[in-house]
């Protein structure tokens, strides 16, 4: 790269439109400059300068960047009328990152550079000899330049900091003087020394320099890279970060300034009212590090009317012009105000959809914006179970509420026992902190919610948690914190870690112990935006559902019928189990048939169940899929209990012989009677006949065992091999059909068989149903209308898919197992071993369990699609493997022309999203 390339652009020449260039925040500062707004003056280091900086082994500013860095600090010392670094009127700048997408509290801050023992007496002086200011400002800077840039650990600052706050008797931060703050700041310089071994620098564009570099490395740090990877932000989707360089302004010039944090509309809520919070007399890192708890800027109108008026005005204006919901920063110095950054707001689902019913309603967008303004997984978050309210618990503090919803977990005291607790080992945890910071990430990722003692709703922890779609309750000053000792103290009450905590974040509430949870409701505005949707989508939505409280539960979330209904998951009954055991172990086809006898009116009342609650829509059954070994005990444990009741045999054949020889000795009458009770209950023959039972189980275990249970006998090799189980379902499924056509019920059963490999095996089966069709047609007196189908989840189906649509009417694609036999893994061992270490190092950039892998699977899928409908051009296709709730497989599922994805109930809302978010990109590219 040679010297002309333009790595820095100033704020009124930078185009607000190329995020990818000047990432979201630089973008959006040089749009509101075109705007009109009033923005500080400064200028944006490009992420292509980051990328080159991260590629250098030397870690050396590309060629030309220096340069036209002081160029550009040049052209802001003019606008300002301030000099960097001079003695009278000395220019002091924020260093800010910002990648394309944003990432909140993931990158650093330098707020406050350009501070030295020269440049800050010009400060003091140019402020009215305002000592306290000056002293003020130089400590912030001298804390986030050396944590920061230096890397200096936070924890040697506070205390030096608290040191001099308890010797002064103050309570807050504002209550400390020029003196206190004189005293911290070469405090603070000592520490910097001390850690360094380095004198703090003093030459400012020194200081530059190494503020650019280390937000430059910021990209790389930990918290970063676990948040990019927690919210797959792929290099294609932002790749390195710019640096933001802005003149600075001061919150923190007495009452008549502030700083504060706002969102046009509630990120919480959607409400369509002005939110956010401010601070008199304060820097900007205040509000968002939760050091102190703000106030709600309803307040203001009271304290600062003319500025309440400009934050309304402000607020309408970035609303109309980016239509969208925007988080902005401002700061307020002496009466003027100052907007320092906006990007859109992150928010929970519930406002997403509420924002993006009104807006349309309101015209800012139309109805298909509306749809692709929406994470479909994040409406995951609106059928979360939310506190019972019929149980009368008083919880034992209150917070704001700063992120909505309700969980439970054992209370955690740090970011990294939370991750090994709650990732590593799989508990449920709350994170109790007193207020967060953005290295606190990891252990967000891996709880059910955070409660921090301090802080307010636009802090650290409120928006991350938001953005998460986790439960947080912010700024809970009731309890007292305290970290070394892991305990938090509430009143008469105290919690210590691993004591169950509940926390609502809809209502601020924190409770000892676990309030027991109700199913959610759908909001009137999520029934809207599903209703577009549908409207939208081409694809059709279904659930996989076992039982009828499934088949209800997924009709609310809005399936339009039933994909996969799994016959082993109804075997699996308590009641029904002892038959099921009953029918494997037999050792003839009759003794097999009479134990299927006992269980053809269970699953005829089953399906019968399901058709009454899905009707008119369609129901898909699955013929019984395992090996059948799956539903007997495992042989080590029948092992172990055989041995424990051949030793009761042999007791049991001991105390019968004892007995006779108690009659010869002179043993008292009670004696005897209590003898001859343990004796009779442990009696030999009952012991040897439940020996005998269990010595048959165990020998069938054995000659029923595979090497590969999953790619043996299973599926339609079981259906084949012993005809009469599938006989008995398939009975069971026309029965139940013409008991509901003869009662009126207008349905649609569908017949799938599992696993199936060539044409034959399908026609084998397809035999059974046309017998047993033909039976129950004659005994109703009318034919069933049914249609018969094959899931496809073995490689060489989809290889033979024209011969199989010659026997099926519909395909369904099983790809959970299809996805096994393309990669040959096994999926469990795949997770738990190499898949994860597969993730991190691009070996796989995605788990092919969780997001369907188009370039292996998926090609084979669209092979089977096109040879099936070459044989059967109206051959109907659609997938119930999980991949059917996953958006982007959805997408792909659009794409490849299939008639319908299947999920679980609780994912039909986001496959519904997803499937219209599909077709409307569809539409897109072809216009």
């Amino acid at each position: 790269m040679t010297d002309s390339k333009k790595w820095v652009f100033g704020f009124e020449e930078g185009d607000g439109k190329n995020k990818k260039l000047l990432g979201g925040k630089g973008a959006n500062l040089c749009e509101m400059t075109r705007i009109g707004l009033n923005v500080p003056p400064g200028f944006v280091i490009s992420t292509e300068a980051c990328l080159a900086y991260l590629d250098d082994p030397q870690r050396a500013l590309p060629p030309g960047v220096w340069e036209q860095t002081q160029a550009a600090m040049a052209a802001v010392e003019k606008k300002s009328g301030k000099g960097f670094g001079s003695a009278s009127e000395p220019l002091l700048v924020s260093v800010r990152s910002g990648s394309a997408m944003s990432m909140p509290g993931m990158m650093d801050t330098i707020l406050n550079l350009g501070l030295n023992s020269t440049t800050l007496q010009g400060v003091i002086k140019a402020t009215g000899d305002d000592a306290r200011f000056g002293y003020d400002a130089y400590r912030r800077f001298i804390q986030l330049f050396g944590k920061v840039a230096l890397g200096v650990p936070d924890e040697l600052f506070d205390r030096e900091f608290e040191q001099v706050k308890h010797a002064a008797h103050a309570k807050q931060d504002v209550d400390l003087t020029a003196k206190d703050l004189q005293d911290i700041s070469e405090r603070f310089l000592k520490v910097v020394e001390k850690h360094t071994g380095r004198p703090f620098p003093e030459d400012p564009y020194q200081q530059l320099e190494i503020a650019i570099k280390a937000v430059f490395n910021s990209w790389g740090g930990k918290r970063a890279v676990d948040y990019r990877r927690q919210f797959n932000i792929t290099p294609d989707m932002a790749n390195g970060t710019a640096v933001n360089v802005v003149a600075m302004v001061f919150g923190n010039r007495g009452d008549d300034s502030g700083t504060g944090v706002g969102f046009t509309r509630n990120p919480g809520t959607g409400e369509n009212k002005l939110y956010g919070e401010y601070l008199t007399n304060a820097q900007g890192e205040d509000v968002v590090a939760g050091i102190r708890t703000p106030k709600a800027l309803d307040q203001m109108d009271a304290e600062m009317p003319q500025m309440a008026k400009e934050l309304a005005e402000l607020r309408s204006k970035l609303e109309t012009h980016y239509c969208e919901v925007q988080d902005f920063e401002f700061t307020i110095e002496r009466g003027q105000l100052f907007c320092l950054q906006t990007r859109n707001g992150k928010m929970n689902a519930q406002a997403m959809v509420r924002t993006s019913v009104e807006m349309v309603q309101e015209k800012l967008i139309t109805k298909e914006q509306a749809l692709l303004r929406i994470d479909p997984i994040s409406l995951e978050q609106m059928l979360f179970p939310r506190l019972d309210p019929s149980v009368k618990v008083k919880p034992v503090a209150k917070g704001l509420p700063a992120s909505p919803g309700a969980a439970a977990g054992i209370a955690v005291f740090d970011a990294d026992r939370a991750e090994h607790l709650g990732r590593d080992m799989g508990q449920k945890v709350i994170l109790v902190r007193e207020e967060t910071k953005p290295e606190d990430i990891h252990g967000f990722f891996a709880s059910q919610g955070i409660l921090t003692s301090r802080g307010g709703k636009t802090s650290h922890a409120a928006v991350v948690a938001r953005g998460m779609g986790k439960p947080c309750v912010a700024g809970a000053e009731g309890i007292s914190v305290d970290v070394n000792r892991r305990e938090a103290i509430v009143g008469e009450n105290r919690f210590k870690e691993g004591d169950m905590i509940t926390i609502d974040g809809s209502s601020g509430a924190v409770y000892l112990g676990e309030i027991p949870t109700v199913e959610p409701d759908f909001t009137p505005e999520l029934s809207t935006l599903l209703g577009w949707a549908d409207e939208v989508a081409r694809l059709k939505v279904m659930a996989n559902a076992d039982t009828p409280d499934d088949a209800r539960r997924s009709l609310k979330y809005g399936a339009v019928g039933i994909g996969l209904a799994r016959t082993e998951r109804m075997f699996n009954d308590t009641a029904r189990l002892p038959i099921v055991i009953e029918m494997i172990l037999a050792e003839t086809p009759e003794a097999r048939q009479a134990a299927l006898d006992k269980l053809l009116p269970l699953q005829r009342a089953d399906f019968r169940q399901l058709f009454e609650v899905m009707a008119p829509h369609p129901v898909t059954i699955r013929l019984l899929d395992p090996p059948i070994h799956e539903f007997l005990p495992d042989a080590h444990q029948l092992e172990k209990e055989l041995g424990e009741l051949r030793v009761l045999a042999q007791s049991a054949h001991g105390m019968t012989a004892l007995a006779g020889t108690l009659n010869l000795l002179n043993v008292g009458e009670q004696a005897r009677r209590d003898f001859d009770v343990v004796r009779r209950a442990i009696d030999p023959m009952l012991v040897e006949e439940a020996i005998t039972k269990k010595e048959t189980m165990l020998k069938k275990v054995r000659a029923l065992y595979e090497t590969n249970p999953m790619l043996g006998h299973r599926g339609v090799r079981l259906g084949i091999t012993f005809p009469e189980i599938y006989q008995m379902q398939i009975r069971a499924i026309l029965e139940a059909a013409a008991d509901c056509a003869k009662a009126g019920i207008k349905i649609k059963p569908q017949i799938k068989v599992p696993q199936v490999c060539t044409a034959e095996e399908l026609r084998k089966v397809k035999e059974f149903v046309d017998t047993i069709h033909t039976q129950v047609a004659a005994q109703y007196g009318q034919p069933v209308s049914f249609k018969f189908g094959t899931m496809i989840e073995v490689v060489r189906a989809c290889m033979r898919a024209e011969s199989l649509a010659e026997e099926a009417e519909f395909f369904s694609f099983g790809t959970n197992d299809l996805t096994q036999a393309t990669f040959s893994f096994s999926r469990e061992d795949a997770e738990n071993k190499f898949l994860p270490l597969y993730n991190q190092s691009n070996i796989l950039q995605d788990n092919p369990f969780e997001v369907l892998d188009v370039k292996g699977v998926g090609k084979l899928m669209k092979l089977a699609v096109e040879w099936g409908r070459s044989v059967k051009p109206d051959l109907h296709v659609g997938i119930c493997g999980e991949h059917g709730g996953h958006p982007a497989s959805i997408a792909f599922c659009d794409e490849a022309g299939l008639d319908y994805v299947s999920c679980s109930g609780p994912r039909v809302p986001v496959a519904r999203l997803a499937a219209a978010q599909a077709a409307l990109k569809q539409r897109g590219r072809k216009e």
